[in-house]
Formats: C-alpha cells, sequence, structure tokens
C-alpha cells in the first residue's frame, strides 16, 4: 500500500509550511522519520516522537530511552501499516523537544500501489532554520530580517550563512531538489 500523507507545520504562517508525501505502509515510523527530516529541510540533530495528542501522549513512537515517562514503541519496530489506514486520519510529529517543531499529519490517500520509496509530490515554504528558537523564535527571525537596520539584522544573516545581497525567502521550496533527495529512503532497512 502506499499512503499519501499531507504533513503540515503547526503555527507557521505567512506563508504555511507543508509537504505532501508518499510513503510506502511497510516503512517503519523511523523511516517517515528520515523521509520528514529530507523533505522539510531538518538537519536530523534532535529527538523526535509520533504520536496521536503530541507531548500529551500516554503512548508515542520514538527511540526508546531509560528515562521515558510514558510508554514508547521503537520507531525502527512499528510500521506505518499498524497505524495508518483510513483516509483522514491525524496523527502528530514533534521534532526538537527543545524548540518544539509540531508537524500536524493527515492521512490523504490510502491506495493499493506497491512502492519501495518515498517521494515529496507537493510543497509550501521554506523550512525554519534549525535551533531558531521554534514557532515564536522563527516569527521573530522574519521580522528582524525584514527591517536592515534593525540590531540584530547583521548577526542574523550572518547566523544564517546569508551574503551580503542574499535574503532568506519565507516562501523557498524546490520540489525537484526535495525530490531527488528524499528518493534516497527506501524499503530495505540499513
Amino acid at each position: 500500500m502506499l499512503l499519501s500523507l499531507r504533513i503540515q507545520l503547526a503555527e507557521i504562517k505567512n506563508p504555511p509550511v507543508w509537504r505532501r508525501l508518499t510513503v510506502p505502509a511497510q516503512f517503519s515510523f523511523h523511516k517517515l522519520h528520515l523521509s520528514i527530516q529530507l523533505a522539510f529541510g531538518w538537519e536530523n540533530y534532535h529527538l523526535y516522537q509520533f504520536s496521536i495528542d503530541g507531548f500529551n501522549s500516554d503512548e508515542s513512537i520514538s527511540v526508546p530511552h531509560e528515562d521515558d515517562w510514558h510508554k514508547v514503541e521503537d520507531s525502527k519496530k512499528v510500521k506505518l501499516s499498524r497505524v495508518f489506514s483510513t483516509v483522514g486520519q491525524k496523527y502528530v510529529y514533534i521534532y526538537d523537544y527543545g524548540d518544539h517543531w509540531t508537524h500536524n499529519i493527515t492521512v490523504e490517500k490510502v491506495e493499493d500501489i506497491k512502492a519501495s520509496k518515498a517521494d515529496c509530490i507537493a510543497g509550501v515554504g521554506a523550512c525554519p532554520p534549525e535551533d531558531c528558537g521554534g514557532p515564536g523564535g522563527y516569527q521573530d527571525l522574519k521580522k528582524i530580517l525584514l527591517k536592515p537596520k534593525h540590531s540584530e539584522y547583521e548577526s542574523i544573516k550572518g547566523w544564517l550563512g546569508l551574503e551580503e545581497d542574499e535574503q532568506w525567502d519565507p516562501a523557498a521550496f524546490d520540489l525537484e531538489k526535495t525530490r531527488a533527495v528524499i528518493s534516497k529512503v527506501k524499503s530495505i532497512e540499513r
């Protein structure tokens, strides 16, 4: 089976940031994590979890750790087909517990098609920079970059690695580049 998932960053507007992925239902949740990382442009530096209600859930799918305070299933062992089966289902993916990037996942299609790799078929908006302070920090960053006379303007541009004449484009999204990168996530476990 092939799942079509719409994954949207919560709390990010003007523009919103979302991706539409197709992934084989036999993928593990860890493979979905890798697919989301590549589709959004995250750098896979931080912890993550999947759950029904985010941090409020009694159970999650993640990388188990001895300090877990609730039930955690191993993301490398749980297949997507065990959770996703119905159009309209919703789930939450949280990346980076400090910045708390919440991604809302909605199942848009469940098709009887064999597939062995992930694909990104649509998307909008640039991925926020890693470690920028979560949704609030990202909103502040965008505001600062609109004001060249702001006291933090130059330091933010430097932190982002932008050249003198470069600007941060929150609407930027390159579908072809994203498709090339995400196609490396395949069904075969390494």
